[in-house]
């Protein structure tokens, strides 16, 4: 992908340096203006930087003719989801998900709901670095605001309900991650007829995923608890993951996740295609449940919208990431917190048996993961394409051939290099997994 910006998921970084100023967004919107005509929508999350982005963004998009409908806060699978219903040429999203609150980002969503491809943000990375946009004085837009946009997907939401309180009886405790969630979330469960606990949903624009939210669930697995709770919910700042824990407070990943929905929507006769899409950071063990299943099971590259994209191209509606990204396309185009939290409790109901007498779901194969931060993305460029590195990582590949996987990775939004190598020996996994990192940190 020859994206310099645009990583897996729009581009991000630390609010008022680099990419993310004020400056970039208003390129960033003139950029747009130039793709698109007629009206762009803007959402965005709960962090004190969507301000500026959006001001900067509309101003861009109006510079250059096209209108634009403020969203206001909505959840990043909200968006998404409304997008096709509201006559808008595309919308942006303004959030740096599960990030700390100095960082944002942005995120394109077409107007079929579906996120960019790397195609059009490699264009639209051209003409923001081209910076050579015709200004017209006689085409300048106009900018409209429209807080009711999310009513279609509450509507839907309530949809799924198969009578009047469905998770009656459940004790729920749900973090928010004081995100774009935080209003919504709580509400929707306690309509489902839960018993609703409310976590880090009290948003100031500084507290986003702060102690709370997908990325730090200990909060959450105490409070359960304290609580004594049926399951424990987490989102992270605009609402696309979700990571669960049982009654005991045992924290749950996004594969455990996968398993249980996938096997759910078959019992339910409700997997289409009898296909489960995960990425190639999704767990052996994952692939072998899905198989003891009758389930079919396709790997994409790590983000979210390469497993949408396979999930279209063979007519699978479930997909996920083991980083908590569960897309259920009955519902919505994009990785959806909320309505995977609902699908779980309702599939749990269905069991009558405690989570913990569930969960985990299938026996994870060993496996080791390392994050390896270096000072920039250019860096991190240059580190990947030493040859020594290379060498290391075919020489890991060929070692464990047959047995497990070695994959050596950037990260789409951070300076990292993500080692991970997984097999079914774990004395195998240390070995090669020090034989790389040995390499690499050579660089650091």
């Amino acid at each position: 992908m020859a994206d310099k910006l645009f990583g897996t998921d729009g581009v991000r970084g630390k609010a008022n340096i680099f990419p993310m100023t004020a400056d970039f967004a208003l390129k960033l919107g003139k950029a747009l203006g130039t793709m698109f005509s007629g009206t762009v929508a803007i959402a965005k999350d709960t962090r004190v930087s969507c301000d500026m982005l959006e001001s900067s963004l509309a101003a861009g998009l109006t510079s250059m003719g096209c209108d634009v409908m403020l969203l206001g806060v909505m959840p990043t699978p909200a968006a998404a989801m409304v997008t096709p219903g509201l006559g808008v040429a595309m919308t942006v999203m303004i959030s740096a998900s599960h990030n700390p609150y100095h960082d944002n980002g942005i995120k394109l969503i077409k107007a079929d709901g579906h996120k960019f491809s790397d195609d059009m943000t490699a264009q639209l990375e051209s003409l923001v670095q081209k910076d050579d946009f015709k200004l017209d004085p006689d085409k300048i837009g106009k900018i409209e605001y429209n807080f009711k946009a999310i009513t279609p997907y509450l509507s839907k939401i309530a949809a799924i309900k198969r009578n009047s309180f469905p998770l009656s009886g459940l004790k729920i405790v749900i973090d928010c991650a004081n995100g774009a969630f935080s209003k919504i979330a709580p509400q929707v469960l306690k309509d489902f007829g839960a018993d609703v606990i409310a976590i880090g949903a009290a948003p100031d624009g500084y507290n986003i995923n702060k102690g709370c939210g997908s990325t730090c669930t200990e909060l959450m697995c105490e409070t359960v608890v304290k609580e004594n709770a049926d399951i424990g919910i987490a989102l992270d700042g605009d609402g696309d993951r979700i990571i669960i824990c049982d009654d005991k407070g045992a924290r749950l990943d996004g594969d455990q996740i996968i398993a249980f929905l996938g096997q759910y929507l078959k019992q339910d006769g409700k997997l289409q295609g009898n296909a489960v899409v995960a990425t190639i950071w999704s767990n052996m063990g994952l692939e072998k449940f899905c198989h003891s299943q009758g389930i079919d099971f396709y790997r994409t590259a790590v983000g979210e919208r390469y497993v949408t994209e396979k999930m279209r191209e063979i007519g699978s509606n479930f997909g996920g990431e083991e980083s908590g990204h569960m897309v259920l396309s009955d519902f919505a185009p994009t990785g959806d917190g909320l309505i995977a939290g609902l699908t779980v409790c309702l599939g749990l109901l269905k069991t009558r048996k405690k989570m913990s007498k569930i969960f985990p779901v299938f026996e994870k194969c060993p496996c080791k993961i390392d994050n390896l931060r270096f000072a920039s993305r250019e860096r991190v460029a240059e580190v990947m394409a030493d040859p020594s590195v290379l060498d290391a990582v075919e020489k890991a590949k060929a070692e464990i051939a047959g047995h497990g996987s070695v994959i050596v990775r950037k990260s789409g939004t951070e300076p990292l290099i993500k080692v991970r190598v997984e097999a079914e020996n774990a004395e195998m996994v240390q070995n090669v997994s020090r034989k790389i990192n040995d390499v690499i940190a050579g660089f650091m």
